[in-house]
Protein backbone atom coordinates (compact mmCIF):
# COMPACT_ATOMS: atom_id res chain seq x y z
CA UNK A 1 0.00 0.00 0.00
CA UNK A 2 1.43 3.64 -1.17
CA UNK A 3 1.95 6.21 1.89
CA UNK A 4 0.71 9.82 0.85
CA UNK A 5 3.28 12.14 1.97
CA UNK A 6 2.28 16.41 2.60
CA UNK A 7 4.74 16.46 -1.19
CA UNK A 8 2.22 13.95 -2.90
CA UNK A 9 0.20 15.80 -5.57
CA UNK A 10 -2.77 13.62 -4.96
CA UNK A 11 -2.90 13.65 -1.33
CA UNK A 12 -6.15 16.06 -0.56
CA UNK A 13 -5.71 19.66 0.40
CA UNK A 14 -8.58 19.97 2.47
CA UNK A 15 -10.70 17.95 4.77
CA UNK A 16 -12.66 15.17 3.67
CA UNK A 17 -16.12 15.37 3.67
CA UNK A 18 -18.85 13.30 4.08
CA UNK A 19 -21.54 11.58 2.23
CA UNK A 20 -24.25 14.29 3.20
CA UNK A 21 -21.78 17.35 2.84
CA UNK A 22 -20.84 15.91 -0.45
CA UNK A 23 -24.80 15.81 -1.36
CA UNK A 24 -24.99 19.33 0.02
CA UNK A 25 -22.19 20.73 -2.42
CA UNK A 26 -23.70 18.99 -5.11
CA UNK A 27 -27.24 19.70 -4.54
CA UNK A 28 -28.58 16.11 -5.34
CA UNK A 29 -29.85 13.50 -2.68
CA UNK A 30 -27.20 10.91 -0.73
CA UNK A 31 -29.12 8.17 -2.46
CA UNK A 32 -27.90 9.92 -5.32
CA UNK A 33 -24.15 10.16 -4.24
CA UNK A 34 -24.26 6.50 -2.86
CA UNK A 35 -24.83 5.56 -6.42
CA UNK A 36 -22.48 7.37 -7.83
CA UNK A 37 -20.35 5.71 -5.71
CA UNK A 38 -21.61 2.48 -6.48
CA UNK A 39 -21.22 2.99 -10.08
CA UNK A 40 -17.24 4.62 -9.36
CA UNK A 41 -18.49 7.81 -11.47
CA UNK A 42 -16.73 9.81 -8.48
CA UNK A 43 -13.81 9.91 -7.11
CA UNK A 44 -13.84 8.73 -3.50
CA UNK A 45 -11.74 7.53 -0.44
CA UNK A 46 -12.68 4.56 1.50
CA UNK A 47 -11.44 5.10 5.05
CA UNK A 48 -12.89 1.60 6.63
CA UNK A 49 -16.21 1.10 6.23
CA UNK A 50 -16.31 5.46 5.54
CA UNK A 51 -16.60 6.78 2.68
CA UNK A 52 -15.33 10.20 2.29
CA UNK A 53 -14.17 12.91 -0.63
CA UNK A 54 -11.77 15.53 -1.05
CA UNK A 55 -13.83 18.56 -2.17
CA UNK A 56 -11.57 19.17 -5.19
CA UNK A 57 -12.34 15.92 -6.59
CA UNK A 58 -16.19 17.25 -6.42
CA UNK A 59 -15.32 20.59 -7.95
CA UNK A 60 -13.39 18.58 -10.70
CA UNK A 61 -16.42 16.08 -11.30
CA UNK A 62 -18.18 19.26 -11.48
CA UNK A 63 -16.36 20.58 -13.92
CA UNK A 64 -15.95 17.43 -16.06
CA UNK A 65 -20.12 17.83 -16.49
CA UNK A 66 -20.15 21.23 -18.01
CA UNK A 67 -21.14 21.75 -21.81
CA UNK A 68 -20.51 24.61 -23.47
CA UNK A 69 -23.05 26.60 -25.45
CA UNK A 70 -23.17 26.05 -28.73
CA UNK A 71 -22.45 29.36 -31.06
CA UNK A 72 -24.42 30.01 -33.61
Amino acid sequence: MRRRTAADPTAPTAPLIDIAEAAQRLGVSVRFMRRLVDERRIPFHKIGRYVRFDPADIDRFVMQGRVEPIHA
